[in-house]
């Protein structure tokens, strides 16, 4: 029962990330914390975000810019296996931390950089997949991060979509192949991603219609909206792991 609750959290989960292409692992993260346990819930989620990536590929593979995942990817594939070789290492309070006032901060930052016309180049989202790919190697998301600069990059809607999709993909796979070489994706972790993978993808599907019927000015206030939840739900597990601390 918990597991189909899980699927079903999947697909709709898989839908929301699907609109905005970010906040599948926020929402079935702490889900598969609670019925797996966190040591497992992490490679299961890596595998699972590959298979939810990679169905937003597909939904928009006519509108990614390749030479944005190109320069994305050059350097998060080795900055994320990096990333997930060290997880074990670092304190994840602080990550969540770090990261959650970073979601928040994000939101008058992108408009700050939308109202000086601040425009990113290939360079800079070299740099971006360096930084970004190491943090995505540590933690279950940093989809959000991505979202702002990919909107400063010029990209809205289904080509945002497609280009961060195909770009996050690229972090996961090196993310899975670390944990697998590792030794912590074994055969029925892996299969257990796989299948809420498969939820994940179905939602990525079913959302397709609702991106065209927004204008970019909605799709990005909820952006906004979501940056915001993002951080909150960051801090908010920060605070969980400092509690026992503080006992």
């Amino acid at each position: 029962m918990e597991f189909a609750l899980v699927l079903v959290l999947g697909l709709v989960a898989g839908t929301l990330g699907g609109v905005i292409g970010f906040g599948t692992s926020i929402m079935v993260m702490p889900a598969l914390v609670l019925v797996f346990g966190p040591q497992e819930a992490v490679p299961i989620m890596a595998v699972a975000s590959v298979l939810a990536n990679g169905s937003r590929v597909a939904a928009w593979w006519r509108e990614i810019d390749w030479r944005a995942v190109a320069a994305y990817g050059i350097t998060g594939f080795p900055a994320a296996a990096l990333g997930a070789a060290t997880l074990l290492v670092l304190p994840m309070r602080v990550v969540e931390t770090v990261l959650g006032a970073f979601f928040i901060a994000m939101i008058p930052m992108r408009r700050w950089m939308a109202s000086r016309e601040w425009q990113l180049r290939l360079p800079h989202l070299a740099l971006l997949g360096a930084g970004i790919g190491f943090l995505t190697g540590i933690v279950a998301s940093t989809g959000p991060i991505n979202a702002p600069f990919f909107l400063a990059y010029g990209l809205v809607k289904g080509a945002y979509l497609g280009t961060e999709a195909m770009s996050s993909l690229v972090v996961f796979v090196a993310k899975a192949i670390t944990f697998r070489s590792l030794g912590a994706l074994p055969a029925d972790t892996l299969g257990k991603g796989l299948v809420i993978g498969s939820s994940l993808m179905a939602g990525a599907f079913i959302a397709r219609r609702f991106v065209r019927q927004l204008d970019a000015q909605r799709f990005r206030v909820l952006m906004d909206a979501l940056l915001l939840v993002a951080g909150i739900t960051m801090l908010w597990a920060a605070a969980g792991r400092a509690a026992p601390l503080l006992e």
